[in-house]
């Protein structure tokens, strides 16, 4: 990935081809069967229901903004964005539909995919929580500097990275919609699995209301002897100096002390490659 990208709003990595049709040279209509979808498109699921509603309106209206396309090769291209459009209107039976024809490497099309899927709200938390998590690993970036890149604040990232060390069972229940954003944040802020999954079966079962399950965890975590040990173990200068290692090095860190007052500080390495960019940084301090 070429790193100068970053830092640099979507139009700017885009470049306009100059194509000339009857009517814009800007807007094209463009064959549906030359289009072809991003095979690296973050998004993994697409709303039946949402789909058909889209076709509808489409039918009805016609596709009001135009779908971002790059050609790959002669009368080929790739959806650069737009992708539900673009379903949505071959499930009608369009033959052609309006494009911007852009230029773009093929380093730079999956993090403009990236930051347009970032940019919508029908995504579903976790493609959402995926999406930073992959920008972050990509870019090498800290949550600080995915903020700004993407415009969102901090926590609202951080909030969403937390969903991401759920157990498997409750992020399928999030993507499905069993529960919301709600639930599963407050379920995240458990440290024991076992425990999560026992109350997300019970939020299921009982219908519980975000409020009723931030409840629930909160009562469960003030009787929990390992959870009060914990929270009171560090302090708050502590916990700030925790996270800010976290965010520096965009990784999870552990940090823990023991009584006699020595502590342990704990990195969770993803990759080889994580190790060899913290050793960088200390290089850079010198």
């Amino acid at each position: 990935m070429k790193k100068q990208a970053l830092g640099r709003g979507l139009s700017a990595l885009l470049i306009d081809t100059e194509v000339t049709t009857s009517g814009s040279s800007s807007i094209n209509e463009i064959a549906i069967e030359a289009i072809h979808a991003n095979p690296n498109q973050p998004r993994t699921h697409f709303d039946a229901e949402a789909l058909e509603e889209l076709a509808t309106s489409i039918r009805e209206i016609g596709i009001i903004s135009p779908i971002t396309l790059r050609e790959i090769d002669k009368n080929n291209y790739e959806i650069i964005a737009g992708e539900r459009r673009y379903r949505a209107a071959k499930m009608i039976g369009l033959k052609k539909i309006p494009a911007y024809i852009k230029t773009a490497a093929d380093d730079q099309v999956m993090e403009m995919a990236l930051i347009e899927n970032i940019q919508r709200e029908d995504l579903n938390a976790i493609e959402i929580a995926l999406t930073y998590n992959k920008l972050m690993t990509d870019y090498q970036l800290t949550q600080e500097l995915l903020s700004e890149r993407v415009g969102k604040k901090r926590a609202t990232i951080a909030n969403y990275l937390r969903l991401l060390k759920l157990p498997a069972e409750i992020q399928v229940g999030l993507k499905d919609k069993k529960i919301d954003m709600g639930h599963a944040r407050a379920l995240a802020g458990l440290d024991d699995p076992t425990v999560q999954i026992k109350l997300y079966e019970e939020v299921i079962k009982g219908d519980y209301s975000v409020r009723k399950t931030e409840e629930t965890v909160h009562a469960y975590m003030k009787k929990s002897p390992k959870n009060k040990r914990q929270k009171s173990e560090l302090t708050a200068s502590q916990r700030e100096a925790k996270e800010r290692i976290s965010q520096q090095l965009a990784l999870k860190v552990d940090l823990a002390y023991s009584n006699s007052g020595t502590g342990k500080l704990t990195v969770h390495l993803k990759s080889d490659a994580d190790l060899q960019r913290i050793v960088a940084l200390f290089d850079t301090k010198k």
